[in-house]
């Protein structure tokens, strides 16, 4: 990413647009990818910043290099993840059941327990340096849910939380059918932060039941095309989270 030249600047214009500069988030979009490819993608930006925050700070401040935060859209292929804290139990299938449906299946870093990802489904990784918004994991998550209700809600579909769960759900305030649209799960060092939220839109749920999803066997899982009745545009969805992501975090969003 290029930054802007301070030639010609004055000092207090300087700290302004160092301020504007921080909250500049990249977005690329990375269409259809290998899980693999996306999570090797993804740490390699990751720890580029983390390493960058550290050499910062042995440098004068004047010397510091402004890290970048990024936004990544991505679509995987039929694939089921593992977070820290979960049980390998939670999966249902062995190795030929996976073959047998085209999954794979991984053990990752980011916290939660394990979930499905597949075509129809938004996956939204940010990889933000929280320093240059706010150092706050537990606010990070509910921004992360609430672009998402906000997203709902330009579809006519009431969405919110439920206490004690991550995610966005429907049927959250009775939960006389409780349906989870949307799961997060993220991992964070130095308050650089990575992994992210996957949002159903289009999605095949019969591979939500090869898994507990999450950990949790007393609710359900739904997608957006089935409570409208209707297939999702994907693109016209991806330009309202952004929207909204944008605006909840005051970030400044580029196109790559």
């Amino acid at each position: 990413m290029e930054w802007p030249s301070h030639v010609g600047l004055k000092n207090a214009e300087i700290k302004t647009m160092n301020q504007s500069t921080k909250k500049t988030v990249e977005f690329r979009d990375l269409g259809n990818m290998d899980y693999q490819e996306a999570w090797t993608y993804q740490e390699k930006l990751f720890e580029a910043i983390v390493t960058q925050k550290i050499q910062n700070r042995n440098l004068p401040e004047d010397q510091q290099v402004i890290t970048p935060s990024y936004l990544l859209f991505v679509e995987h292929p039929h694939v089921y993840t593992l977070g820290k804290s979960g049980k390998p139990e939670h999966l249902l299938l062995d190795d030929k059941g996976l073959l047998s449906h085209q999954a794979t299946y991984y053990k990752i870093n980011r916290g939660g327990d394990i979930t499905y990802h597949g075509p129809g489904q938004l996956v939204g990784y940010p990889i933000l340096d929280l320093d240059h918004f706010f150092t706050d994991i537990h606010r990070y998550l509910r921004y992360l849910e609430e672009a998402i209700i906000l997203t709902l809600a330009e579809y006519g579909v009431p969405a919110g939380r439920i206490d004690g769960l991550t995610g966005v759900w429907l049927d959250h305030d009775t939960l006389k059918n409780p349906r989870k649209i949307c799961a997060l799960g993220v991992k964070s060092s130095r308050w650089v932060t990575m992994h992210g939220f996957a949002f159903n839109l289009n999605v095949d749920l019969s591979y939500f039941g090869h898994i507990v999803p999450c950990g949790i066997d007393d609710k359900a899982v739904t997608s957006l095309h089935l409570e409208l009745g209707r297939q999702v545009d994907v693109q016209e969805v991806k330009e309202k989270v952004k929207k909204h992501l944008a605006a909840l975090f005051e970030m400044n969003l580029i196109e790559a």
